[in-house]
């Protein structure tokens, strides 16, 4: 027989389906997605300020325990560290040869929201006075009591004058020292420690994916450039920001898993995160045994309510149970177990191969024969006093 008519027999007799390659499922699946990339959007960014030694940021509202989290959630965009290291080249007997001769920490960027609040610039503002004597001169009179009713121009005479001309008087207002950089004691001169500590302690990156975190901290980072936005009539949906470079001493990595809280993370607290799962479907809600919000997990979540020994316990089991009940009243359980079973045995075998038909197999026999540990569960609930009430709306507890 020739080639041809032996590939059009053996294509007409056989027994494969059609099916793709899965190529990468059991590249990004395999061992806990270990080769699947991670996401762009995931991420978290914490800023450690140096609360303990600067007294502008113990005595700053908006720098409390609990606030300095929450400048994470104006981060709009973060860069990793960056490395560029100097390579020489040199002859050994005219044969090339490269050496190391040092590593660069190059400057990475960060653009946070315009928040209405003003932390972020409330932040760079403290930043600016901590270590430039320039804001700290005041230009007209702003009386905290009238702040933003300061009335007309003239009457601001307590700030200093900056529109008046000084070149050639003998006494100046002020001193050189008012202006520029300072760098002397920590505490402005008032005290004898030497140097003043970092504003930023550090500044750490937080990538997560499969429960699992990777941490870049960035040790001591200066600001070495600040941008605020453009005001633009034209942009009816553009948003403002502000945008900051920095540079760092070193780099630490760090990597895990993430807990239940995860104490390794500073999370803003609960006015900003709502740490109450949300499952997909209500419990007894879905016409199914093993999936979500359905017959096998409404079970559970009874025995639980009821060995709380609690009246919230009394209350959830009894409305777990109703939807149930409602849920699958006239429906055929046996055959809604046994489709169920059949389905998640294909998938597991199709994804494990023959290996897999065991386990499939024993997991089918706990989940359909018997199911009487989710009925007696159900059944419970419906008879517990005060269950029978509470569906009917009668408030029995």
């Amino acid at each position: 027989m020739s080639s041809f008519g032996q590939d059009f027999l053996k294509g007409f007799t056989a027994t494969n389906s059609l099916r793709d390659y899965t190529h990468a499922s059991k590249t990004f699946r395999t061992n806990a997605y270990e080769l699947k990339p991670r996401f762009k959007f995931l991420f978290h960014v914490q800023f450690t300020l140096n609360v303990e030694d600067i007294k502008a940021l113990q005595n700053s509202k908006i720098f409390s325990a609990t606030q300095i989290s929450t400048l994470s959630l104006a981060v709009k965009t973060v860069d990793l560290p960056k490395y560029n290291i100097d390579v020489a080249t040199l002859n050994q007997y005219n044969r090339k040869r490269l050496v190391q001769t040092k590593i660069n920490y190059e400057p990475v960027n960060i653009t946070f929201h315009d928040d209405g609040g003003d932390n972020i610039r409330e932040m760079w503002y403290q930043y600016y006075s901590y270590y430039y004597k320039d804001p700290a001169q005041q230009y007209i009179s702003n009386a905290p009591t009238s702040y933003g009713t300061v009335g007309l121009n003239a009457t601001k005479t307590n700030g200093f004058s900056y529109n008046s001309r000084d070149i050639y008087e003998q006494n100046r207002v002020g001193s050189v020292s008012d202006w520029g950089y300072i760098g002397e004691n920590f505490m402005d001169g008032t005290q004898t420690a030497s140097g003043k500590p970092p504003f930023f302690k550090d500044i750490q990156i937080i990538g997560f994916d499969q429960h699992k975190y990777a941490r870049y901290i960035l040790i001591n980072p200066l600001i070495t450039a600040w941008n605020h936005d453009t005001y633009d009539y034209s942009q009816g949906n553009g948003t403002m920001q502000h945008s900051m470079t920095i540079r760092y001493e070193t780099v630490k990595y760090l990597n895990g898993g993430l807990g239940k809280p995860d104490t390794n993370i500073r999370w803003p607290d609960t006015a900003h995160y709502d740490e109450t799962p949300s499952p997909l479907a209500r419990a007894g809600s879905t016409a199914t045994v093993f999936g979500q919000g359905g017959l096998l997990s409404t079970g559970e979540g009874i025995m639980a309510d009821l060995e709380s020994g609690s009246v919230a316990g009394l209350i959830g089991a009894a409305q777990k149970a109703g939807a149930a009940y409602n849920t699958f009243k006239g429906k055929n359980l046996r055959s809604i177990v046994q489709s169920e079973a059949v389905s998640l045995g294909k998938q597991a075998i199709s994804q494990n191969g023959a290996n897999a038909v065991r386990s499939v197999i024993n997991r089918a026999d706990g989940w359909a024969f018997p199911v009487q540990s989710t009925q007696r569960a159900i059944t419970r609930a419906y008879n517990t006093p005060g269950a029978a009430e509470i569906l009917a709306g009668g408030g029995g507890v």
